[in-house]
Parts: structure tokens; C-alpha cells; sequence
């Protein structure tokens, strides 16, 4: 394992990959065609109402808007076109657009590269680096973690595409660090082809690869073997091995013999698992164990198999033993990430002489923290563990006694770790208020160093504090936020406010630096960041307290959260913006749909609306294990009590909303956005516009160029701006100079 990385939210769940944070850049799609100005619609187009009813056990619910599912249907995308047509033609007007277009075109171009995904192969480091103007992220080779002037790039997708729309999934060097497996995905569809490079030359190896190994519904991974002749991946069915229906299921695991065709790829793994299956791949340190952690869906049931020199499979643990994490150390033994009686979290230690779960013993016992992810090293491990949100990391030795903490900032994110020569790694760190940065960490003298990977913030914000508080949700049970403000805010009801929140899959939301949040600082607006329950902030009890039949707690959490931003004076509800994406969406759909008095303007992003028909999807299928399934009456009775879709009301004065979503999407069919729209527009009694920003050529997010991010969030921004009546004020913060290049 060569290090660990904990994204929120995240890539899973609807598996938002890029939402990892749900702060407002989390949204990325491409930018619409502007309509002539003589041709733009007064109104959006109405929609059909066709009636349809479904029953449900002793419950009929009518869809009127059923049809609208079939994208490729050309009357859905002649209504489609019109509403986007509309929805030029209000935002290409709004007051101030080009000024924040200007702004926002700075900040997202920032000459300050971000380095992530990193992987350390045979003295080898491998990163993934994102450095406008680059439309994607390349691989780079890093020779020097002080001096970044001698990388060099491995792979630029848009050499591989011109056209900006090809991205790196996932990258897994061999153990030598001399060979390269590349999985590069088009469009948005997170569709992954595997390709091998020779990383001493750049070269892609002749007839080497392997088709649709990643995947928008399970994912996808691969872990090479000990001497780098092959690899097992995750392979989907191929051709007519499963129906048309079936083909974004049953993933099974492979294995790859270099300089073999993939038709005579062998089969290694798989067949017994769920439909729903999703799997993660690692290797041990010397090469001779293999694990594969094998989810049930979305909602954290895992079973775990490892492969040992004997060459056979074994299952060491089923889903009822709760090991949700396996990592290998160099002194002969497996760790186990266990909430088994532990629902924060335990590590277990277990020999790989005897690898059966009866053998495995608790090396660090559950604690205050919830556990989220650790990494050994040659004599410790390190132990990532999350506080309501912000998070810390701890050092243990092979027995288990405390080494202290790793010295991070207050109200910060841990969000990887790379394990270095003996016990150093190198952190990543980031924070509301300061830019991602990794450090070297020296467990010698438990110093951190910070490297030349470090960004630079394009706004100086050190004029605003955080505050961390708690709200008090309907059933009594505290729920920690994260307020940002300019020092000297005043609590007179007045400030613009933007509030976002996740609340799902077991995903944490955690401290991350963005220059748009800056953006939204320096204009005089506050900033919300919320921990709700279905999260891991506090452990397994905290995310089945938001899933299932009791996902309604997070909406409450929500709510909670907004009503004490309005009591305690920061805001008022004609003052008050919420943003959300993916599940995040969800949450947006459940607030306006059940306290539409509440929020003045609403960006709801690639989100699910109609709860009834999203398993009918083939990634809302992984997500019954965290939602539920109409077929169960409970849950059947939680998903209809809260789906946003049926809890429209005719004549309700709904806010200002704006819709984003993606063609390609593999994780939430546009459908959602379309019906919800649909639906609002015809139920509104407000005068405020009801958006749908649809685009042709993007997906749930992953992949989106760097010039579409851009036009995403001039629209987002100038929305926002427009609706609050705010004012953009281009003096208002103060100049910084982009780094030079080192």
C-alpha cells in the first residue's frame, strides 16, 4: 500500500469524485452555447404533464413526468435544448457577469500547481499535477520533493485528446517503479481504458491495453504482482457475456500477463459476488500477498480476500465482520480497519502465516476519534482519524502504544499520506484558510517541512477567522458547523450567506481551501461548511444515523444549521444561499421542497430528485445499500416521506434554483434534474427563475476541462451575486502575485 488518501465527498455515493468537498467549486460542467439574443425565449418551455401512476405496496403516486426519463428521446431533448435556451438567456444578461467572469477566470487560472494522487515505486514518485492553463491533470515523475523545476511529465492527456476531454482516473506503478499502469477515461462517462507506460522513456508499451477497467457505477482498480510481468484488475463484462442490462455490473477481478492478448486474461475472482459488487485492489510490500476488499454497494459492507505465494484466493472476512480497510506492513503481517463492536474503529493485526480472521488481534483499541485510515511503515503506523470534521494524525508503534500526534494545524484536513524510507511520510495538508500544501514528516525528530508541492492562495484572506459551533437538529442531537467570516463581521441580519452540506456514504466534510470561497469572503459574504449525520465525522452510529429509513436526520441537520445562522443574526432568509451536489443535491432538493421559506436562491447540482425511480438507474442500483429500496415497505415509506420530486406543492413560493447537470453522468441520471425542473416550474407561485443548466458533453464532474470549470462558476457566481442583490467589488481584496515557476 503505498499510501492512503480520504476524499470527500467524494469520489463513492453517488460517488460525487470531484464533490469531495461540497464547497461551492465542487460542481464542474461544461459551459452552455449562448443563444442569439434575438432568438432568446421570454419563458422557459412548459412540459407535458402524461399521466402515469405506480403503485406501491398500499401507496399509488402519480408521475406525470415519467416521460422526460429517456434522454435520447427527441422530444425530452427538444425540451432539454429549450431550457437551456432560457437558461442562457438569464444568465448571459446578469449585471455584473463580466467583471466576475474576469475574477473568477483569475482565481481558476492561478499559476500554482496542485499535486495529488501521489504513489512512490522503487525510490520513483509519481504524482498527478494540476497547473493552469492545462485543461487536465498530467503525471509527472518527481525527482526532488524541494525543487519541482526537475519533474518530468510522464503523461499529458490532452497530447493523448486536443480537445481538452480525456482524463487520468487512477495510476499504479509497478514495484520497481520502471512501468506505469494508466487508466484514461473521455467526456466525463469515467469509463476507463488501461494503458501501460515505460516510465523511462514516456512510451505507451506496444499492445498493452485493457479495456474498461474503471468505471462511473463500481470504479475500478488494478495491483501489478511482485515482479511487474502483470497485473489483476477489475474487469466488466465484455461483449455478450451479460445483458445489455448487466454490463455496468458484476465486476470480477482479472489478471493481465504482459505481452498476452486480454481475451486470455484469466479469470482470478469474483464470480460469487454481489451484483453490486465494488472492488479495491492492493499488493504487499515484498510482492507476494494480494488483497481485494470487495464492497456491497455504496452503503459500507466490505469482504475481504487475500492471495497468497500458494497462488489461491481465500475469504478472510464477510460482510458481518465489519473489516472495512486492509493495509499491508513490511513485518509479515496484514492490519484490519475493524468496526466490529468498534463502530469508530479499531486496527487489528493479523499474520499472514495464518491469515484467518480468528488469527487477528486488536493492536489499537477504539478511541474518542472516529478511525477513518491508516498506513504502516517500517516500525509505526499512522493512524488517520476524524474529529467532526477536521481531522488529525497519530503515530503508534507495532504494539499499539501511542507516539503522539503528527503537529497539523488547527481546523485542518489530513487528506493523504505516502509512506517514505522508514518511518517518514509525506502529509498532505490543507485548511479553510491556507492552500493544500505536503509535508515531509521526519519521525526521527517529529518535525514537518513543507516541500516545494505546495499551492498559493490567489487571495489574501488572513482577515477572516473560522468558527467552529454546533446547531441543535429536531431530535435533540448536536451538529457541528464551520462558519467563515471577515473579523469585525456584524450580526445585523444583513449578510449574504452561502451554506452547503453533503450528509451521506459515510463520506466526512472536511477543511479545504478554495479560492472561490474567497472570492466569496472578500465580497462580504459568509461562509457555512456543514457536518451532517450519514457522514463519518463521528463513526458508523453518525452515518447509519443519516441513511436507510433514517435519512430524513439529515435534512433536519440541515435545517438545523440554517436556522441558527438566521437566529443569531448572521443572515436572514432573503439573505440566505445554499449549495449542494450529487447527495449534496438530494439535500438541496429535501431543504427547498420542505422549508422553502427559509433560502433565497438555491444551486442544486447533479443531484438525485425522484427517490422512487432512482434504483431503476444502474449506479442508483449501488446505492439501495445506503438509500433504500421501494420494494421494502419501511424503506419504501422513508424514501416517499423525503423524495424532493413528489413533495413539490402547487402554489408554493419556491426561491431562485438553479439545476446543473450532465449528459454523461454515471452516476445520477440527468433524469432527475429534468423532472424536478419540470415540476417546479409548474408549481412555483414566485416570480424568481427556476434554471436547468444541461450539458451535452460532461458527466457527474470527473474529467470536466479547466475552461469548462471556469464557465461553470461565472454562471454559478453570477447567479448567486444577482439573486442576493450583491454588488461585485473588484478592489476588494488585495493583489498577489502568481508564483514564478521553480
Amino acid at each position: 500500500m503505498a499510501g492512503f488518501a480520504i476524499h470527500s465527498p467524494p469520489p463513492s455515493s453517488p460517488r460525487c469524485p470531484v464533490t469531495v468537498k461540497t464547497a461551492v467549486l465542487s460542481a464542474l460542467l461544461l459551459p452552455l452555447a449562448s443563444s442569439a439574443a434575438s432568438k432568446a425565449p421570454i419563458k422557459p418551455p412548459v412540459a407535458e404533464k402524461v399521466p402515469v401512476q405506480d403503485r406501491y405496496h398500499d401507496t399509488t403516486v402519480a408521475d406525470p413526468y415519467r416521460w422526460m426519463e429517456p434522454s435520447a428521446d427527441p422530444k425530452v431533448q427538444q425540451w432539454n435544448d429549450g431550457q437551456n435556451a432560457f437558461t442562457r438567456s438569464v444568465l448571459d444578461k446578469l449585471p455584473g457577469r463580466e467583471p466576475l467572469r474576469r475574477r473568477i477566470t483569475e482565481l481558476l487560472e492561478w499559476k500554482s500547481a496542485a499535486y495529488f494522487g501521489l504513489e512512490e515505486a522503487g525510490g520513483t514518485l509519481f504524482a498527478l499535477k494540476s497547473e493552469p492553463p492545462k485543461q487536465q491533470p498530467v503525471l509527472v515523475v518527481l525527482p526532488s520533493l524541494d525543487d519541482t523545476s526537475k519533474e518530468r511529465v510522464l503523461l499529458d492527456p490532452t497530447v493523448v485528446d486536443p480537445t481538452g476531454h480525456t482524463t487520468i482516473d487512477f495510476v499504479r506503478p509497478t514495484m520497481d517503479g520502471k512501468k506505469v499502469a494508466v487508466s484514461l477515461s473521455k467526456g466525463g462517462t469515467e469509463s476507463g481504458d488501461v494503458s501501460v507506460y515505460d516510465v523511462a522513456s514516456g512510451q505507451a508499451v506496444a499492445n498493452e491495453v485493457v479495456p474498461r477497467v474503471n468505471g462511473g457505477t463500481a470504479g475500478g482498480d488494478l495491483a501489478w504482482n511482485g515482479d511487474g510481468t502483470g497485473f489483476f484488475y477489475t474487469r466488466y463484462p465484455r461483449g455478450e457475456e451479460r445483458p445489455v442490462a448487466d454490463r455496468n455490473f458484476f465486476q470480477q477481478v482479472y489478471f493481465h500477463k504482459l505481452g498476452t492478448p486480454t481475451e486470455q486474461d484469466a479469470y482470478a475472482l469474483g464470480k460469487d459476488f454481489p451484483r453490486i459488487a465494488m472492488t479495491k485492489l492492493d499488493v504487499s510490500p515484498d510482492g507476494t500477498f494480494t488483497s481485494a476488499l470487495a464492497a456491497n454497494g455504496d452503503g459500507g459492507q466490505f469482504a475481504l480476500y487475500l492471495r497468497g505465494p500458494a497462488g489461491t484466493w481465500t475469504q478472510v472476512s464477510k460482510y458481518e465482520d465489519k473489516v472495512v480497510g486492509v493495509g499491508f506492513g513490511n513485518d509479515g503481517a496484514a492490519y484490519l480497519l475493524s468496526r466490529k463492536d468498534a463502530p469508530r474503529g479499531q486496527v487489528l493485526r493479523l499474520p499472514l502465516a495464518t491469515p484467518t480472521l480468528d488469527k487477528a488481534t486488536v493492536l489499537v483499541p477504539e478511541s474518542a476519534a472516529n478511525l477513518q485510515g491508516f498506513i504502516p511503515t517500517a516500525s509505526r503506523l499512522y493512524l488517520l482519524e476524524q474529529l467532526g470534521g477536521p481531522s488529525q494524525l497519530r503515530a503508534v508503534d507495532l504494539k499499539g502504544q501511542s507516539l503522539g500526534l503528527v503537529p497539523t494545524p488547527a481546523v485542518s484536513s489530513v487528506n493523504a499520506v505516502v509512506r517514505q524510507s522508514g518511518d517518514d511520510v509525506l502529509v498532505a495538508v490543507s485548511s479553510f484558510v491556507t492552500p493544500p500544501a505536503w509535508y515531509r514528516y521526519s519521525a526521527k525528530d517529529g518535525a514537518m517541512a513543507k516541500t516545494a508541492m505546495a499551492r498559493t492562495a490567489p487571495i489574501d484572506i488572513s482577515d477572516v477567522e473560522v468558527v467552529r459551533t454546533t446547531a441543535t437538529s429536531k431530535d435533540g442531537t448536536a451538529v457541528p458547523l464551520t462558519i467563515l467570516r471577515k473579523k469585525g463581521t456584524k450580526l445585523d441580519g444583513k449578510n449574504p450567506t452561502l451554506i452547503t452540506g453533503y450528509g451521506g456514504f459515510n463520506i466526512a466534510s472536511t477543511p479545504g481551501y478554495s479560492p472561490l470561497v474567497a472570492l466569496w469572503l472578500e465580497q462580504g459574504g459568509v461562509f457555512v461548511q456543514t457536518n451532517l449525520r450519514g457522514g463519518s465525522e463521528f463513526g458508523e452510529a453518525w452515518h447509519a444515523g443519516g441513511s436507510l429509513t433514517h435519512k430524513q436526520n439529515v435534512f433536519d441537520d440541515f435545517y438545523a444549521c440554517a436556522r441558527l445562522m438566521v437566529d443569531q443574526k448572521y443572515t436572514s432568509p432573503k439573505r440566505l444561499a445554499i449549495q449542494g451536489g450529487s447527495n449534496g443535491g438530494l439535500l438541496m432538493g429535501a431543504a427547498v421542497t420542505q422549508h422553502p421559506e427559509l433560502y433565497r436562491v438555491v444551486v442544486a447540482q447533479v443531484g438525485l430528485y425522484d427517490m422512487l425511480r432512482s434504483e431503476q438507474t444502474s449506479n442508483g442500483q449501488f446505492n439501495v445499500t445506503e438509500y433504500g429500496s421501494v420494494k421494502d415497505p419501511e424503506q419504501f415509506k422513508a424514501l416517499y416521506g423525503y423524495s424532493p420530486y413528489h413533495h413539490v406543492v402547487d402554489g408554493t413560493k419556491y426561491p431562485s434554483i438553479l439545476f446543473t447537470t450532465g449528459a454523461n453522468d454515471p452516476r445520477v441520471d440527468p433524469f432527475h434534474s429534468r423532472k424536478m425542473v419540470a415540476r417546479m416550474q409548474a408549481a412555483t407561485s414566485a416570480r424568481y427563475p427556476i434554471l436547468l443548466r444541461a450539458n451535452a458533453e460532461t458527466g457527474h464532474g470527473a474529467g470536466t476541462p479547466l475552461s469548462a470549470r471556469v464557465e461553470q462558476q461565472v454562471d454559478v457566481y453570477s447567479f448567486l451575486f444577482n439573486e442576493l442583490g450583491m454588488t461585485y467589488l473588484p478592489n476588494a481584496s488585495k493583489k498577489l502575485a502568481a508564483p514564478a515557476p521553480k
